[in-house]
Formats: structure tokens, sequence, C-alpha cells
């Protein structure tokens, strides 16, 4: 070995026992209680002074539209001041009373002003941890600490806040914790060096996938969205005494749109026909606006990387989120793809695992890349890509001429109840509308029968397959020895025609196989649930 390699590997010993020096010094006042960053009290302050930013600009101009500017000085400037001592009071308080406690079993946090809550959480029942930073923690250089445990919304555990350098630590101690708990070593188990180092990921390491700025604009031209007008409705139906009129004032706007309405009646149909082009084109661009920005500030950023343990996923730009998903909690994948971007060749690659991703049950790992882009990721996830080679079967035709049939039964009555209230009122067009609806019952039959063709499924010796939709495809992987349960669901309908639905378990989510006739649902529950039996689940998750 050169001089040159043996000082790179001196170094590299001296880091490791540096690197772990500091975190047997973590570990040795690990169980005394600790409080979060002192700058998270300014953070919690500047948060709900942003709530009464609102409450007071409307009163401040109520009084000013009123005239009386020395009222203001007397009654809004005072109240101001006192609410935002009083918001950063009730924050440093909060701060103050909240502790945490990273002891060898499991972590504890206690809060609370006037009355106290303590909660203690396992490590073996942390599912994962993850990091977030919003853009006002981020501004003071601060991370929130995630401790995703299956409760779900506000059972779950977290710590608001610590430095970006001590929630990283955080992080990797409660990993190397559970791991040594997973491992059955018992709590109470001191981590040593070894099992440290090997929970350290290197800084440096190569995402197998990412997406550039570029990719993130084009992703965002396909996340077309309306709930930007919906938000706008919802500020002014909340803000609609600040308006110079009633938005929601029906005649209202009939008289302010008789002009430019009866101007358009004079240009003729070729006029209003463009009209009508003009605000459905409107209508394009604010929601692709919408659904640019919302992808531009979710996914900026985005790098996935495999590291010795699993997948760390960063992204976003005014709010900051990094999260590890281990590999071997890795259950199912989910493919899926929408109709326009189909055309273009652009795919969405989700994990689905025990913890949840902002609320949901899937992780993205890959929202908007190529199928060879794909392939790399989910083999490294010790899974197969789906091929056409594969033994796919379709789900019964019974199934698929009941479902059309239960589709007429729900779609029909209401085209008749339309068409009814209509000619009650003596709608002009009701004869049109009554042939609309028509068609759009027999355009919902249609679709339910021919979709059929494109709902599949198929099995090999580790994984089952699940695919449907024509437009917009979407497959389901799950790895067999990973299902927690199998179950075969048939209702009242489908008992008497002999098929059913195959139900399989997942601690982060849902798989189903429906239609299948009775037998081949009996076969696949057999030889899941012989696959199921060969390991024990929890030493698999």
């Amino acid at each position: 070995m050169s001089d040159n390699a043996t000082n790179l590997e001196g170094v590299s010993e001296t880091s490791t026992v540096q690197f772990a020096g500091a975190k047997r010094a973590l570990l040795d006042h690990s169980a005394d209680p600790q409080r979060t960053n002192p700058k998270s009290f300014a953070v919690r302050g500047v948060a709900m002074l942003g709530q009464l930013i609102i409450p007071l600009g409307i009163a401040a101009v109520t009084i000013l539209d009123d005239g009386k500017f020395g009222d203001f000085f007397i009654y809004v400037l005072p109240i101001a001041l006192i609410a935002v001592g009083f918001s950063f009071l009730m924050a440093y308080l909060a701060w103050y009373r909240l502790t945490y406690q990273v002891n060898e079993a499991d972590i504890r946090v206690e809060g609370g002003i006037i009355s106290r809550t303590a909660r203690s959480v396992p490590y073996d029942r942390i599912q994962d941890v993850s990091l977030e930073q919003k853009l006002i923690p981020r501004l003071f250089g601060l991370v929130e600490v995630k401790f995703e445990t299956g409760a779900g919304g506000a059972d779950e555990l977290a710590l608001t806040y610590l430095s970006v350098d001590e929630g990283e630590r955080l992080r990797e101690l409660v990993r190397a914790r559970k791991s040594g708990a997973e491992a059955g070593e018992g709590a109470g188990t001191p981590v040593t060096e070894t099992e440290i180092g090997e929970e350290t990921e290197p800084s440096n390491q190569a995402p197998i996938f990412a997406m550039g700025p570029r990719r993130v604009i084009t992703f965002g031209i396909f996340e077309f969205s309306l709930a930007f007008m919906a938000v706008l409705a919802g500020i002014a139906q909340q803000f609609g005494d600040l308006l110079p009129f009633d938005l929601w004032d029906v005649s209202g706007w009939e008289e302010r749109l008789a002009g430019p309405g009866a101007m358009l009646a004079g240009l003729g149909p070729l006029a209003q026909v463009i009209s009508v082009l003009i605000v459905l084109a409107s209508l394009a661009v604010v929601g692709t606006v919408a659904g640019l920005v919302r992808t531009v500030l979710r996914d900026w950023g985005f790098t996935l990387t495999r590291t010795a343990k699993g997948f760390r996923r960063q992204r976003g730009l005014l709010t900051k989120t990094d999260v590890v998903m281990p590999a071997h909690r890795v259950q199912a994948l989910k493919f899926g793809t929408r109709i326009i971007r189909r055309r273009f060749g652009w795919h969405g690659l989700k994990f689905v695992s025990l913890a949840q991703d902002a609320g949901g049950s899937s992780h993205d790992v890959a929202p908007f890349a190529q199928w060879e882009e794909l392939e790399p990721i989910v083999r490294a996830a010790g899974f197969e890509p789906p091929h056409e080679d594969l033994d796919w079967h379709r789900a019964s035709e019974r199934y698929r001429t009941d479902s059309a049939i239960l589709t007429s039964l729900f779609a029909l009555p209401i085209a008749i109840g339309t068409a009814s209230i209509a000619n009650f009122t003596e709608f002009a067009y009701v004869h049109w509308l009554i042939l609309g609806g028509v068609i759009a019952v027999g355009a919902l039959i249609g679709q339910s029968l021919f979709k059929w063709r494109f709902e599949r499924h198929a099995i090999d010796g580790t994984q089952l397959y699940s695919r449907r939709g024509w437009l917009a495809p979407r497959t389901d992987v799950a790895t067999r020895e990973k299902l927690q349960s199998v179950e075969i669901a048939q209702g009242p309908i489908a008992q008497r025609r002999g098929y059913a639905s195959l139900q399989l378990g997942l601690a982060g989510g849902s798989f189903a196989v429906n239609g299948l006739p009775i037998e081949r649902a009996q076969a696949l529950r057999a030889e899941i649930a012989q696959s199921m039996a060969v390991r024990d689940f929890s030493h698999l998750i």
C-alpha cells in the first residue's frame, strides 16, 4: 500500500473516531432533559404574530376609513404592541416548558404552559425520522424533527425546533438505537461505535435520481390545477365585506355584464364563440400557473439518494423536507402517469411503506421521470420492474357486465332527474339537455365496458402485479412475502355471479385485485399465503 493510501486510511480512521467520540458524548448526556433551540421561541412568536396581522389590519382600515386618525394611535397601536408582546411571551413560555429526553429505550417529550403533557415513544415504534424546514425556521437556521409512528395527524411526535446539525445528530442517534432494538439487543443495550459508524451516511453520495430546475418547471406545466380559483373564492368569501360590492349578488353581476353581453350578442355567434374560447384559455393559463407554482415550491431541488440503509429524499423551496426511507420497509410500488404526459414518456413512482409522506400513504421517489430512469430505483429497492412477458390475466367477463349495469343504474336516474327539473322550470334547451344526458349515460357504460380490457393482474415467484387504466395507466407491484394479509371479499352480486375481489393488507396503503373468478381468487390466496408464511413479518419490517 502506498504512503498516500496509508495517509487517507489514517484520516478516515481519525474522522470515524472523532465522529464516534462526538456521538458518545451525546449518548452520555442523552438521558438528561433538554430544551429545543433557544431561537425556537422567536420562530413561534413570528408565527403567532402572523395570525394577528389580518385582524389588526382590518381594525386599522376600518378606523382610518372613518377619518379618525387619532383613534388609530390611541386604540389600534397600543393593542398591536400588547398583542406582539403577548405573542412572544407565550412563545417563550412554550419553549421554556418544552423538554425532551433521548433515553436508552424511548424518546420522551414533555410540554405545556398550564397543563403538562408527556409522551413517550419506544424506538421500535418509530417507523421513520424526517427533517422539515419551513420558510421562517429556515431563516433562523432551524429544523423540525418528525418521528413517524404510524398514528397519523396530530398524534405524531415532533420537536420544533432544533439546529440543522442537532437535528441530523438526533436522527442518526434514533436510527442507531432503533436498529439495536430491531436486532433484539434489548432496550438497555448501549450503542457502540461500530453501530454508529454503520448508521452514518456519506454526505457526498451521488443521487440515483434528481430533478433540476428545467425538469421541475416542465413537471409543473403538466400539473394543471384550478385549486387556486377555489382559494381565491374562499378569500373572497372570508373578506367579502371589505369589497366595494357584493361578490355573490347575482343580479348585480347581471347588470354589470348587461352592456358587454349586449355587445357580444350584437356581434353574432362567431364573437360569442370567441369569447367562450377566451374564457377557457384564461382558465387554462390560471390552472397552468397555479400548478407550476405549487410544483416549484414542493419539488425544487428534488434529489433521491441510495444510502446504506435505504433512500434519502430532499426537496422543497420555501419548505425543505429531508426524509429517509429504509429500503426493507418498502412493501409495494406504484407506477402512474396521466393522459397527456404519457404521450411524452413521463411516469411517476411511489413507495408504499409503513411511514407516511406529508399525510399520504406513499412516498414520492420519482414523480416525473422517463421509464429508463425508474428501473435503477426499482432494483435498488429490491423489486423487479413489471414487463409484458408476465402471465397477465383479465378480470371475469361477468364482473365487466355487472359493472356496466351498475353504472347505468346510478347514472340514469341522475340524468332523468336533471331533465325533469329542467322541463318543470321551462328550460329553453330541455331537449338538448335530455340528449346530452343520454349521451353521458351511454359514454359511462361504454367506458365501463372498455376499461375492463386494461384491468389485468399477474403473479410470479416473488411479486404480485395489478394494472388498470388506458389513458392514464397505473401499475401496482407488491412483494408477496411483505404482505400482511390476504382476503377474499364477495358482495351479494359477486356471490351469485361467481367472482370475487382479492384484498391484500399493506401497512402503508391498499392493494386489491377486483373481479377475479372465484377459483382464481382462491388459488392466488393460497399461493400468497404460503409466501407470507415463509418468513416472520417482524423480521422483514
